[in-house]
């Protein structure tokens, strides 16, 4: 008996590696389709509440077109807070080559050659190959938004096909244990993106009170910074809190200065997002802060940028389909620490 539960755990292990394996190598064509599969869970109560006062291919437009148009105005955000960022940049070019050169000239002092590492690491090859990788992500980026959109469009006309070719199964018992599951994680869906929403504005609305107190320039443009790019988990926030800090230190020409700013913001995006977002997720969802914070880093590690924002919808979909079956309810009370449960 010992060894056939040695065999079994055995083959449950080899199993979940070769699907972890796989997920990996996949994940050009995976990380878009769950992307896709996500997007449809959140914005079909637009697409039901249009269907019911136009045609259903008419009610897909409108919902495409309000998924777009709400992508559009995050982006078209971040390049107005960028445009403002690179005017200020070229405006205080000499701030930044007079700390530049105070800063060479001190390591210089202390016996480290900086103006001869910097002159050895840009040349023309450094910045080919910076080119190149820029090049790559966007043709990376460019892909996987062609395919999610794909197949955002197909999942949407056909969600009413595949509920009716589920009612119409005989299985009274089959057709409860995947319409409910699947009604669950929808709902969980939404109600994630409304936390993601609401912490990604008090972050915007704190990082914006924060600059404009501390009479850091641009406040308005870090805040929007901060707010859109708090939907990236973890590297969002890290560029959101590093280029204030850069800006602070031309600004007030301090290094201790510049540092106190880069504290303060990192202990604000800590708060936020590694200590309130964590537990206002997992009450309202009924998820293990410790969980939420790993699948982050799991799926960032998976499929990256893609993975760290797509990590916790799939941990709510694991645990949803597990707390509907008895065998498996015990895994998502673990995983959950014990707080799953329906929503209405």
């Amino acid at each position: 008996m010992q060894q056939d539960r040695a065999v079994k755990a055995s083959l449950i292990l080899t199993t979940l590696v070769v699907l972890l394996a796989a997920a990996y190598f996949a994940r050009p064509i995976l990380a878009p389709v769950s992307f896709a599969i996500f997007t449809v869970a959140v914005v079909w109560p637009v697409q039901e509440a249009a269907q019911k006062r136009m045609p259903k291919l008419a009610a897909t437009f409108v919902t495409l077109f309000a998924t777009i148009a709400a992508i559009a105005v995050l982006g078209y955000l971040v390049v107005w807070a960028f445009g403002h960022v690179a005017q200020w940049l070229v405006a205080n070019t000499a701030r930044f080559q007079s700390l530049y050169q105070q800063a060479t000239d001190w390591l210089d002092t202390h016996g480290i050659p900086a103006h001869a590492m910097m002159a050895n690491s840009f040349s023309p090859n450094w910045i080919t190959s910076a080119l190149r990788g820029i090049g790559g992500q966007g043709y990376g980026l460019l892909s996987f938004l062609v395919i999610a959109f794909a197949f955002i469009v197909l999942g949407l006309l056909e969600v009413d096909i595949a509920r009716a070719n589920i009612e119409r199964l005989e299985s009274r018992a089959l057709r409860e244990s995947l319409l409910r599951p699947a009604q669950e994680i929808s709902a969980k869906f939404q109600q994630y993106m409304m936390v993601r929403t609401t912490m990604s504005l008090l972050t915007g609305a704190v990082v914006w009170a924060f600059a404009l107190v501390a009479g850091i320039e641009l406040a308005i443009a870090w805040g929007v910074l901060a707010f859109v790019l708090n939907y990236i988990p973890f590297i969002g926030p890290l560029i959101a809190t590093a280029f204030p800090s850069l800006f602070a230190l031309a600004q007030f020409e301090s290094w201790s200065l510049a540092l106190m700013v880069f504290a303060c913001l990192n202990v604000i995006q800590f708060f936020i997002g590694s200590y309130l977002e964590p537990r206002i997720a997992g009450a309202k969802l009924s998820l293990s802060p410790f969980m939420v914070l790993f699948a982050v880093f799991f799926w960032s590690f998976l499929w990256g940028i893609a993975g760290a924002f797509i990590g916790v919808p799939i941990l709510i979909a694991v645990l949803a389909v597990c707390a509907d079956h008895e065998s498996s309810k015990w895994l998502a009370d673990l995983l959950s620490g014990g707080k799953q449960k329906r929503i209405a």
